[in-house]
């Protein structure tokens, strides 16, 4: 008989076969009681060994969504201690502890967590999920040490999945390591009783977490094997040796969030699965490494304003729709239907005359205030960011003959900023990289420039021409409704040559030279 401890441990043994990165030493330990469910409390034990007189602890102000919400709020009853016995621990800031020591410090604190959802973790009787960055101070001036956890008083018929590298000390198979802080907090673990299996696509092992019901483990290997198989080729290969899902399903509405490695969604119905998954799993190229120089270094104390969001998560949404169609699990109309709806939502917005996509990236961090999502005061980058994708592809596609696209345009700047190390200047290289592949397809240089485009539709809030971009796809806008316009978009009847092949090309991911 092989326990549930015991099989995940085989798994995990696995996981780390396959190239997991295992640190060479565990500098800074930590140990995440679970011994409090019924008051939604981690308790937590820091060890920093190699102080000096003092060391400095913080608590992130912000992780997963673009909002300040100073987690050192639920901050419980902090102490602190080295050999010689209690260490004093002064607090500096909100989110800051200066602790005097010497040697190897002890910091002891509980945080209260139970919300649900990928953004945030959850303590109850049911489950865990941590993200880390949420649970655990950190050491500013030390944080690309190496770290382990250990999770303790974890319950006999629960197992823990977490996409990093098992310590093979521990017989439980509850202690994992990291190479630095950055690398646990951008790794979510679930704890629980779940499903799990594993299967190969998209050129890497894909281990699969699920809580909840309403799915069958065929139709979602089926789902996901389309998108890891056809993302992955779309991008010219896989950037990890393996990578995770973790669902919930049944449990509310809660997103989707990304992670270098792995991703956790929370959907109400299976039927929301499959976009979620297509967008965050793109993230392991647009976002997790593909970044904005306005996003680096990370820094978890201040906001980060970017510009590119618009980018990073509304062109990701973009090309969830374009994976879906394009690997059968929706059909054209479909395709149509979710782009008109995008449409119908930022026309819906009176904000949408005024706020610009690189505006609306920018004032993501107003997004936790009730009146900023009102609809006088914000449009959606996803929104916003997914209709210019797709009208960028077919300026493209249009303009060269159908020779190159957004497909070009993703894959050239994934090979130029991600695979060198480097971060690209927002919308300025998203610029100067299409066009570069315009020329490269021989497209004269007046109209290779975007300028136009990108001032008025991007830095601006000039209405886009829809309908005449759409019709160079082949494809018809009609507006159905009253005051506010809902949208819908059908196929022309006797499109052109050069109209269907760039209408084959949205949905097929084809151009006359790939």
């Amino acid at each position: 008989m092989i326990s549930h401890r015991c099989l995940l441990r085989v798994g995990v043994v696995v996981a780390a076969l396959a190239g997991l990165s295992v640190p060479a030493r565990a500098t800074v330990n930590y140990a995440i009681s679970l011994a409090q469910p019924e008051q939604h409390r981690f308790h937590v034990r820091m060890t920093i060994p190699g102080v000096t007189g003092s060391v400095q602890v913080q608590m992130a102000a912000w992780d997963a969504l673009y909002q300040i919400r100073d987690f050192a709020d639920r901050v419980i009853g902090l102490r602190a201690q080295d050999a010689s016995g209690p260490a004093s621990a002064q607090k500096l800031d909100v989110e800051t502890w200066n602790i005097q020591g010497n040697g190897t410090v002890t910091v002891q604190y509980d945080i209260e967590w139970n919300d649900s959802g990928p953004f945030s973790s959850q303590l109850n009787q049911d489950h865990a999920f941590v993200n880390f960055a949420t649970v655990l101070l950190y050491l500013p001036s030390r944080h690309t040490e190496d770290v382990r956890v250990q999770f303790q008083d974890v319950p006999k018929n629960w197992r823990v999945a977490v996409e990093l590298a098992p310590d093979l000390s521990d017989a439980t198979g509850d202690t994992f390591s990291a190479p630095s802080f950055d690398a646990l907090a951008d790794a979510p673990a679930e704890l629980g009783t779940f499903d799990e299996f594993s299967f190969y696509a998209g050129g890497r092992n894909l281990r699969v977490v699920v809580r909840g019901k309403g799915w069958t483990r065929a139709e979602l290997t089926d789902a996901l094997t389309r998108i890891a198989n056809y993302e992955t080729s779309l991008m010219g290969g896989a950037p990890d040796r393996e990578y995770m899902f973790l669902f919930d399903i049944g449990f509310g509405w809660g997103g989707g969030m990304e992670h270098s490695d792995s991703c956790a969604i929370s959907v109400a119905s299976f039927a929301q699965l499959p976009d979620t998954a297509a967008h965050e799993f793109f993230h392991q190229w647009n976002v997790k490494r593909l970044r904005p120089q306005s996003l680096e270094p990370l820094d978890r104390t201040r906001p980060m304003p970017t510009k590119a969001l618009w980018f990073a998560e509304g062109v990701t949404d973009a090309y969830a729709h374009y994976t879906l169609v394009r690997t059968g699990l929706w059909t054209p109309q479909q395709f149509y239907d979710e782009l008109a709806g995008e449409i119908s939502r930022v026309e819906a917005r009176p904000a949408h005359l005024w706020q610009s996509a690189e505006e609306s990236s920018l004032d993501a961090w107003f997004e936790k205030y009730p009146m900023y999502t009102e609809p006088d005061f914000s449009i959606s980058y996803y929104d916003k960011g997914d209709v210019i994708g797709v009208m960028l592809d077919i300026v493209m596609r249009h303009a060269s003959g159908n020779r190159v696209g957004l497909d070009d345009l993703m894959r050239r700047m994934y090979d130029d900023f991600a695979r060198k190390g480097r971060f690209y200047n927002d919308s300025a290289d998203i610029r100067s990289t299409a066009e570069a592949l315009l020329r490269s397809a021989g497209v004269p240089e007046a109209s290779a420039d975007l300028s136009s485009f990108f001032a008025d539709y991007v830095a601006g809030a000039k209405e886009i021409p829809l309908s005449d971009i759409l019709a160079e796809a082949g494809l018809e806008l009609y507006s159905e409704g009253g005051g506010v316009p809902v949208y819908r978009i059908d196929e022309m009847r006797q499109p052109t040559d050069l109209q269907r092949r760039i209408r084959d090309g949205l949905l097929q991911g084809t151009t006359s030279v790939h």
